[in-house]
C-alpha cells in the first residue's frame, strides 16, 4: 500500500515540478553521481577561471527522528495533496508508539510525535517534501541529497563572501523555523583556488571548521581538486576484501574469482568514478594493480601475462571502463535519461559537417583542473563515435552499439 501511495505522490510532484532541481535524492533521474558532477563542474569551472569557490558543508542532527508529523502534513497539504490520501498518510504517521528495553527492564509506551519512520518505502519521499523549500531565497548554488547538503558560492570579493554569509544565515534560521537543528560540530567549510582568502563563516554563533578534505557522498573532495586520496582509499578497500578471498578459499576456479571480484570489489572501484576518474599515471597504475592481483589468484593463471588474463576472462582494462563509463554519462545527460541540464556541461559545436549530429564544443583551458574536468576530457571521445551509436534510443542498445564500435576500431585506434 505503501508503494501504491509513493508512486501516486511522486507523479504528482513531478508532474507539477514541485520538487527544486537541487534535491538530488530519492527523485527520479537524478543520483549521487549527478549531484557529485553538478558540483565539481561548478567548482572546476571556475576555478580554471581564476575565481575562488568556498563550499559549505551542512550536517542536520538526528535529521530522521526530528520531523514534526504536524508540520509536516502542513507541507504535504502544500503540494496539493488532499482528500482520502492526506488523510491516508497523515493516519499513517499518527497512533505510533515506542519503549525503551534495557537489561530486561521496559520503559512505558509513549506517542512518537515526530520523525520519518526508518525503513518505511513512503518515509523518503516524505523527507524530500519538507526540507524542499530549505534553499528559498538562496542567491548562491545549493546541492542536496536528501539531508546531505552543501552550499557553495563564487567568493570573488567581499560583496560575493557577505551574500554566502547571508545565505547560510537563511539556512540557519529555517532550520530554527522548522525544527531541524544543524549538527555545528560537523559542518565544514572547503575552499577551492590558489587566490582564495578563506573567509570564516558562522553558522548561529559559532565559527566554522575550516577543513583541506572532506568526505562528500562517500567520495573525498579535496580542496586541490586531486584525486589521489580518494585512489588510495578505494585501492585499501579493495585489497583488503582480496585479502579475505584469499585466505577463506583454498580452490580458487575462474567462476569463483570472477563472480566475486565483480560482486565485491569492483563496485567500489567504480563507485561514482567519473566524479573522480584519476589522469595522473601513478593514480591509474594503483587502481589497475588491483584488477592485476584480482586476476592472478586464479589458479593457473598465475604465470600469464595481466593481457593474457584478461582476454580468457573476457575483461577489459579499468581505464577502458571508466572511459566506456564517460560516454554513458555523456549519453545520458544530452539524451535526457538525467534530469539535469545539459547546457551545464557541454555546448553543442556549430562548426563543421563531418562526424555525427551531437559534437560537442571544446572550450579552452587554463590548467589541470579544467582540462581534466568531466565536461571537458570526454570531448573528443564523443566527437569520435559514430551517428549510429550516438542514436541509441536507449541506454542499453548504447552500450551495444558503443562495444561494437570500439571492437572494430582497436585495430585502427586503440587509443580511443
Amino acid at each position: 500500500m505503501e508503494t501504491f501511495i509513493r508512486d501516486a505522490l511522486n507523479k504528482h510532484l513531478e508532474l507539477h515540478e514541485l520538487i527544486r532541481q537541487s534535491q538530488h535524492g530519492f527523485v527520479s533521474k537524478k543520483s549521487c553521481l549527478t549531484n557529485l558532477l553538478e558540483f565539481l563542474e561548478f567548482v572546476s569551472d571556475h576555478v580554471d577561471k581564476g575565481l575562488p569557490v568556498d563550499a559549505i558543508y551542512l550536517d542536520f542532527k538526528k535529521v530522521f527522528d526530528k520531523v514534526p508529523h504536524s508540520r509536516l502534513m502542513l507541507k504535504v497539504g502544500g503540494c496539493g495533496v488532499g482528500g482520502r490520501v492526506y488523510d491516508w498518510i497523515k493516519n499513517w504517521l499518527n497512533g505510533r508508539e515506542q519503549r525503551v528495553i534495557l537489561n530486561g527492564k521496559y520503559s512505558d509506551w509513549c506517542y512518537v510525535l515526530s520523525g520519518i519512520p526508518q525503513g518505511s518505502v513512503l518515509g523518503p519521499i516524505l523527507f524530500v517534501v519538507y526540507i524542499n523549500d530549505i534553499d528559498k531565497n538562496i542567491n548562491n548554488v545549493i546541492l542536496k541529497f536528501e539531508d546531505d547538503t552543501k552550499l557553495v558560492g563564487v567568493v570573488k570579493d567581499l560583496v560575493a563572501i557577505v551574500s554566502l554569509r547571508s545565505d547560510l544565515r537563511r539556512l540557519y534560521e529555517w532550520s530554527n523555523d522548522w525544527i531541524m537543528l544543524f549538527n555545528i560540530d560537523k559542518c565544514k567549510v572547503l575552499h577551492f583556488g590558489t587566490n582564495n582568502v578563506k573567509s570564516d563563516y558562522m553558522l548561529g554563533e559559532q565559527v566554522l571548521e575550516s577543513v583541506t578534505m572532506e568526505r562528500d557522498l562517500g567520495i573525498l573532495i579535496q580542496d586541490n581538486l586531486k584525486v589521489s586520496d580518494q585512489c588510495a582509499k578505494v585501492v585499501k578497500t579493495c585489497n583488503r576484501i582480496l585479502g579475505m578471498i584469499k585466505r577463506s578459499f583454498t580452490y580458487r576456479s575462474p567462476c569463483m574469482i570472477l563472480t566475486s571480484y565483480k560482486s565485491l570489489i569492483r563496485p567500489h572501484l567504480e563507485y561514482c568514478v567519473q566524479a573522480w576518474r584519476p589522469h595522473l599515471k601513478q593514480d591509474v597504475i594503483m587502481l589497475e594493480k588491483v584488477q592485476h592481483r584480482a586476476t592472478k589468484l586464479i589458479f593457473g593463471f598465475e604465470k600469464l601475462s595481466y593481457e593474457a588474463r584478461l582476454d580468457r576472462l573476457g575483461l577489459t582494462t579499468l581505464e577502458d571502463r571508466r572511459l566506456r563509463g564517460d560516454m554513458i554519462e555523456v549519453f545520458k545527460i544530452l539524451k535526457g535519461f538525467y534530469k539535469v541540464s545539459s547546457n551545464t556541461f557541454f555546448t553543442l559545436s556549430t562548426s563543421g559537417l563531418r562526424g555525427h549530429s551531437l559534437k560537442l564544443y571544446k572550450e579552452r583551458y587554463n590548467s589541470n583542473t579544467g582540462k581534466f574536468s568531466f565536461s571537458n576530457r570526454v570531448v573528443e571521445h564523443w566527437n569520435n563515435l559514430s551517428e549510429h551509436v550516438i542514436t541509441s534510443s536507449t541506454v542499453n542498445i548504447f552500450k551495444n552499439r558503443y562495444d561494437r564500435f570500439i571492437m572494430n576500431l582497436s585495430g585502427v585506434n586503440k587509443s580511443l
